[in-house]
């Protein structure tokens, strides 16, 4: 059997499924040119059907990036699939993927659908998806609770009508590593045809077993693994794609399997997911958290003095972590920084250099040591300041029970001034900030961290705000970590303003569409 195995990326799509990790289109862009740096096979851009926003996204993405294959997901209906296969039509390689639920607890009391009408659906589903696209991909929701027989006969129904890839997910995050090489074992054997298909997995972490499914699985016969990056997702989230694919290159003994991805990307991507979306990758993740390859305890430290391979089994350079970041000061000059950009998986045009150049000037005016996260933060912010509609000038605050703040926003070339009392300097600030807008939001989720090293360390603040009871989320960095808040809470408002436009109040928000 043929033991390459592709990495289907997800992160689009069931990642941002994840609360608090909706992004915008242009940040989709962002994270699917940096997937293609990565080297993944397959890209699943979104959901088409969700929305006119999710629509365009999948569809610009589709335009834009050119190596991956660009999947988009649809339900095994008609509209699903024909807003699905017209989002995509502009891919170079668009592969439509269609999924029903196979298991007993999902046809009675979800579908409310007999078993032979979810076979039917299933064909139908398949035949109007192959009539539009050329590659075609099944799903049977909720595998890992199906009956097997009937799993063998809802996968051949969608063989024989026309499918490339079937997949067999484990929606819920149910099953074991045995249960899972089983259950491929069996449906590959049952069907005809089987050597004409790929098998693909895709698994969720709600016992903390995605990685041991993802890699069981293709024991049992699977060649592709559906996964995100930094494990994002429904619930607990889905297969990490950095553990998954560092296990498969570390212990190639065990797993003799190849992928295309290029490893020293790895960190990169994380970095660009976590600042993209404000969601932190805790110090703990095995791979790309901070403490991956920390070593603290003297025993493991005299170890690592004597040979590095006493206690770490891979290098952080085949990750793309280097032992140190401090690579620019204030006397660095815009080629150095440009290179060191590019380096981590920025291509700047001149003028953004020169943009980018002014606040890294600022910065260094501030700390002595520039890390490379401290370049992605600048970065971030950069690109974000393309859809502000108000500047943060400045922030003064004193006293406190209760606190005082003035703000100072900037609205095109009006400075715009104001005043407020709060329960504590970063509430004084909002409200300031509301006061000056005329519009307020509620703050959901608040959090702080040192986004690098040493004393003088950014503070990067994340934050998710509802306004009209709708989650946009916010990220500042600054060395003043109220500054950081303020800017975190503008970064959102900022979104909102944005998104609603000239449209008046958003519509009602409606339940999200979900996948497998």
């Amino acid at each position: 059997m043929n033991n390459r195995v592709e990495i289907f990326d997800t992160t689009l799509r069931d990642g941002e499924q994840s609360p608090g990790a909706s992004m915008d289109d242009r940040q989709k862009i962002e994270i699917a040119l940096q997937l293609e740096r990565l080297g993944v096979d397959i890209i699943e851009a979104g959901f088409p059907i969700a929305s006119e926003q999710e629509f365009e996204s999948v569809r610009r993405v589709a335009k834009t990036v050119k190596g991956p294959r660009i999947a988009a997901l649809a339900r095994a209906v008609r509209p699903d699939i024909e807003r699905a296969a017209q989002a995509i039509e502009k891919a170079n390689r668009p592969v439509l993927h269609t999924f029903i639920a196979t298991s007993a607890i999902h046809m009675e009391h979800k579908l409310k659908m007999t078993p032979d009408q979810v076979v039917e659906n299933a064909a139908g589903a398949v035949t109007l998806a192959k009539g539009l696209i050329g590659r075609v991909e099944f799903s049977c929701e909720d595998s890992t609770r199906s009956d097997l027989n009937f799993l063998i006969r809802v996968s051949q129904a969608a063989i024989d009508a026309g499918a490339d890839v079937i997949n067999l997910p484990d929606t819920v995050g149910y099953t074991t590593p045995d249960e899972m090489e089983k259950m491929f074992r069996t449906v590959i054997g049952g069907v005809k045809n089987a050597a004409h298909v790929v098998f693909s997995t895709h698994n969720h972490n709600d016992l903390g077993l995605a990685v041991a499914n993802a890699l069981a699985a293709l024991r049992g016969g699977a060649r592709q693994i559906e996964c995100t990056i930094n494990g994002i997702g429904e619930r607990a989230g889905n297969t990490a794609l950095d553990e998954v694919v560092m296990a498969i290159k570390t212990r190639h003994d065990v797993h003799p399997y190849e992928t295309g991805i290029v490893s020293t990307e790895l960190m990169n991507t994380s970095k660009l997911l976590s600042n993209v979306t404000g969601l932190v990758v805790p110090h703990n993740k095995p791979i790309v958290g901070r403490n991956a390859f920390a070593h603290e305890a003297g025993i493991h430290q005299h170890g690592m003095i004597a040979n590095h391979s006493t206690y770490e089994i891979m290098t952080p350079e085949s990750i793309g972590r280097s032992k140190s970041e401090l690579v620019l000061g204030k006397h660095s000059g815009r080629a150095g920084l440009a290179k060191r950009c590019e380096e981590l998986g920025f291509k700047l045009a001149s003028d953004e250099i020169s943009q980018l150049y002014e606040k890294f000037i600022q910065l260094a005016d501030r700390k002595k040591e520039i890390f490379d996260d401290d370049l992605r933060v600048l970065l971030m912010s950069m690109h974000d300041a393309s859809f502000e509609v108000y500047q943060l000038d400045q922030v003064l605050t004193s006293g406190r029970n209760p606190s005082m703040a003035m703000v100072q926003l900037r609205k095109g070339g009006e400075t715009l001034v104001d005043t407020a009392i709060g329960d504590g300097p970063v509430d004084a600030a909002i409200k300031a900030i509301e006061r000056i807008v005329g519009c307020s939001g509620t703050l959901d989720e608040f959090s702080i961290r040192a986004a690098t090293p040493g004393r003088d360390a950014l503070g990067e603040a994340n934050v998710i705000v509802l306004f009209e009871r709708r989650p946009f989320t916010g990220t500042g960095a600054t060395t003043d970590i109220i500054e950081a808040a303020v800017l975190a809470y503008l970064n959102a408002l900022n979104k909102y303003l944005a998104l609603k436009g000239d449209k008046g109040r958003l519509a009602e928000p409606k339940e999200q569409l979900k996948g497998i």
